[in-house]
């Protein structure tokens, strides 16, 4: 079915403009010329395009909702990757209601909230099990809505997207890289590009209906696959060996002490090793090829290890 565009929209709302996905899809909204308010955790933080910038104000709903007044569509980033003395799923969970909640109050037409592949109410892992509650939530408002289900993103710059660029890191630091069971669990990348091009064309639509969309990349990787293809374009090719789990996670604990951050969690493995990351027959809603992208940043990729909680030290 043919999407309906409007070439004139009126303002659009974006959470984490200061942040990765958000950030692109904010300069794909200024690149057509639209108007729009970045809403955001941290709003002292440096705002090098002058974007319009509002609070996520989640104690004050009122004031959330007068940040969107006037907007014909919320786009919907915020998230948070893993649980923490600072942040947890059941807390984002709670914070994306209120703001899907302001939204109405505001008078958005469109929501389009970025979830994740296999989302599952039923799930042990709290990630897929709240990114599952809150596209119940947007099936229970009265605001039409597109959800964006991405799997692993890669940036226009190594070392944005944290996964690949520490994959790559990861070869050219060890002789010899672990992958939690045998490997073979699947992962659909997508370019930060095509998802924030997604967003946008979603939120320009006037159609009104709902739409649930798979953004995988067009190409799909094994765990070890990927590693190869990794190494292949960065001109370090190490084995992959099958380790246990548990082994995976330890290796990967103690990087993360060494770098005061959090390299990959035990529900990340084991989202992965539940082939989570991948959804069968899905048709590529990308274009952007990671192979191609890894080759072309070969020389900078992995150079540096990419981390997490520093970004959001700087970004908030």
């Amino acid at each position: 079915m043919k999407t309906n565009v409007c070439e004139c929209p009126d303002r659009v709302a974006v959470t984490g403009v200061l942040g990765y996905s958000g950030r692109y899809m904010a300069r794909k909204l200024a690149e057509r010329g639209a108007r729009f308010v970045g809403l955001t955790n941290s709003p002292e933080k440096p705002n090098p395009h002058g974007w319009r910038l509002a609070p996520l104000c989640w104690d004050d709903p009122g004031t959330l909702a007068e940040s969107m007044r006037g907007c014909r569509a919320l786009i919907n980033t915020y998230w948070v990757r893993f649980n923490s003395r600072w942040f947890s799923h059941a807390e984002a969970v709670e914070h994306t209601r209120v703001l899907f909640e302001a939204a109405a109050r505001a008078g958005v037409e469109r929501i389009v909230h970025i979830s994740i592949t296999h989302p599952d109410r039923d799930s042990s892992l709290s990630y897929f099990r709240g990114k599952a509650e809150l596209e119940r939530m947007l099936e229970s408002q009265d605001i039409p809505y597109s959800v964006l289900r991405p799997a692993v993103l890669f940036g226009e710059r190594p070392g944005e997207d944290i996964l690949i660029n520490n994959m790559a890191w990861v070869l050219r630091n060890f002789p010899v890289v672990g992958g939690p069971g045998d490997g073979e669990h699947r992962l659909q990348p997508i370019h930060v590009e095509d998802l924030a091009a997604l967003a946008v064309r979603e939120a320009m639509a006037e159609d009104g209906e709902n739409r649930v969309i798979e953004a995988a990349g067009p190409e799909a990787y094994t765990f070890r696959g990927l590693f190869a293809m990794l190494g292949e374009a960065i001109g370090v090719k190490r084995p992959v060996v099958s380790v246990p789990p548990w082994c995976a996670f330890a290796a990967a604990r103690v990087m993360g002490v060494f770098h005061r951050d959090v390299m990959l969690t035990r529900d990340e493995i084991r989202g992965l090793m539940e082939d989570r990351l991948y959804v069968e027959g899905a048709v590529p809603a990308g274009f952007s090829r990671l192979s191609s992208w890894a080759r072309k940043h070969a020389q900078e990729l992995g150079r540096a290890y990419a981390c997490e909680m520093a970004r959001r030290r700087v970004e908030g």
